[in-house]
């Protein structure tokens, strides 16, 4: 066992096999560890994230250690029948590689008992094991652009079933018409850490009934609530340049459906600008991309704008213009027309609104997260958003600062960085041009990451990394060489190796960043990892 480094409050602990990842995985959850904030699971990994105030680095390891190479529960969770038509459009190559018929393939998938080992890439995406191991086949050399959804693949030791139409590179063997992601269930993933499955031939006789899924209504937050009446203020978009998103602290704990955390790419920004107008930190605000955003207010409110430096310009109904300060609490009157104008330094800006904005969660959170395609609708003009009256007594802060200096196009940012936990997957020279160079933010960036450009990072590992959870800040470097900066968006697990991550006191300005900047990274350690044997560290 290895424990690999990711960051002061992660690790990443690396074990034989799946068998091994899920049994420690077990005694792990079934007896809590106080400061332990959530276990993802991966084809031999475990990412624990934790809180170094709560327990130790040290503390953990020993705890790791101990609980360490017991057995593996046996499956227990529900059975899930999935009816499958084997239509797939590698079924044919799929059975060239594994020198056997397409029959034989079909057969033995049917006749497979599998269970739910861990979830990721996308919500209710399953990684199934415990198929017939002469059904292992590699991934696609080069992956497809969109994958049906409900497409079945293989990939290596396991089976899946893609949720959604997205990019992908399983060898895809049938369909199923079974809904395997719903927001409007509960659970929204059909598939669930433990359950156990079986795939039915749908052309083998049988006939199978797809039942009507039960709602649960006010699940699928498609936007800014209606509820408006005579004394409710109201802003309406009059414009919007780049999407205009609703962000909260993001979503915890929804690992098992596949789901990240989202939220605010840059939260001490969204944190400061709720403060300012006396809202506790958590509650909603809008995050604005590059600026280009105006409203008007109907009926009177309190707006703070941080982050990005956009200049704030108030119209009122008499015509007369204001340039608002920045970082402040700005009254608003009935009429008063509010535009942000792209900024001058930094990406995104935060408005809060006092009381907050009236918007339905989903999944526990407002968080729009545009990789998982799950959160409220962005904003377009002519929406109208309604805003919560202001608890009384709420306390308003007249002292909130930047937390840092937003960064300009073309200036140089140095972000420290922890290396691993894949650094040592990079030649030498590799690990020395990735903390020596400046690295060009390029326009393909958004809120899943920033892609850079520079000299390419060679390997010295070329095998296929097995699935493995990331957080927001890793520094994965696909097979271009090119590394991509994982932002608040970013996938819940990858199978490119994480040269390093963000250290936590730079992540927010990492999301900051515009494009045309550079960056260069400085380490604040050395890649360690610790080799576990028996109870030894």
């Amino acid at each position: 066992m290895r424990i690999l480094p990711v960051r002061a409050d992660a690790m990443l602990v690396e074990l034989a096999d799946l068998g091994e990842a899920l049994a420690l995985f077990d005694a792990l959850e079934s007896a809590p560890v106080d400061g332990i904030r959530e276990i993802v699971p991966a084809a031999r990994t475990l990412l624990i994230s934790f809180d170094p105030t709560a327990i130790s680095d040290e503390a953990l390891v020993q705890v790791v250690t101990e609980r360490a190479g017991g057995e593996r529960k046996a499956a227990s969770g529900a059975l899930v029948e999935i009816p499958v038509r084997y239509d797939g459009e590698d079924l044919v190559e799929v059975a060239g590689i594994l020198g056997m018929s397409a029959d034989e393939v079909v057969r033995l998938h049917v006749e497979s008992d599998y269970v739910v080992a861990f979830t990721g890439f996308a919500p209710g995406f399953a990684y199934l094991a415990g198929g017939d191991p002469r059904l292992s086949v590699p991934r696609r050399k080069s992956p497809r652009t969109q994958v049906p959804a409900g497409s079945v693949g293989l990939a290596g030791q396991f089976s899946g079933v893609y949720p959604k139409t997205s990019p992908g590179g399983w060898q895809l063997i049938g369909t199923t018409p079974l809904a395997m992601f719903d927001l409007d269930r509960t659970p929204a993933s059909l598939l669930q850490p433990g359950n156990r499955v079986r795939f039915r031939d749908m052309s083998a006789g049988r006939a199978y009934e797809i039942a009507t899924v039960a709602k649960v209504g006010g699940a699928d937050g498609a936007g800014a609530s209606a509820k408006e009446n005579s004394s409710t203020a109201v802003i309406e978009i009059l414009s919007v340049g780049l999407p205009v998103l609703f962000q909260d602290l993001g979503r915890m704990g929804q690992a098992s459906q596949g789901i990240s955390m989202s939220g605010a790419v840059d939260r001490a920004s969204c944190k400061a600008a709720n403060r300012l107008v006396g809202n506790p930190v958590e509650v909603p605000a809008l995050e604005i991309a590059l600026g280009a955003l105006s409203f008007r207010m109907h009926g009177r409110g309190v707006i703070a704008v941080t982050g990005a430096l956009a200049d704030i310009v108030i119209a009122a109904a008499d015509g007369s213009k204001t340039l608002a300060p920045h970082h402040s609490a700005i009254a608003l009157d009935d009429g008063d027309v509010v535009s942000l104008s792209v900024p001058s330094a930094g990406m995104r800006s935060y408005l809060a609104l006092r009381g907050g904005f009236e918007v339905a969660p989903v999944l526990g959170s407002v968080a729009t997260d545009t990789l998982a395609q799950i959160g409220p609708a962005r904003l377009a003009k002519g929406d109208r958003v309604a805003i919560r009256p202001a608890p009384a007594g709420s306390v308003v802060s007249v002292s909130e600062m930047p937390a840092f200096d937003m960064p300009r196009p073309c200036e140089l940012v140095v972000l420290d960085v922890v290396m691993g936990p894949r650094t040592d997957w990079f030649t030498e020279r590799a690990v020395e041009s990735f903390l020596a160079q400046e690295w060009n933010v390029t326009p393909q960036s958004s809120r899943v990451g920033i892609r850079l450009a520079g000299e390419a990072l060679e390997r010295e590992n070329h095998d296929e990394l097995p699935s493995e959870a990331t957080v927001r800040g890793a520094l994965q470097v696909p097979a271009s060489g090119q590394p991509v900066l994982f932002l608040a968006d970013h996938p819940l697990t990858g199978g490119y190796p994480v040269i390093a991550n963000v250290a936590g006191h730079h992540l927010d300005l990492a999301g900051q960043i515009p494009v045309g900047a550079r960056i260069r990274f400085n380490a604040t350690s050395r890649f360690a990892p610790r080799i576990i044997s028996g109870k030894r560290t």
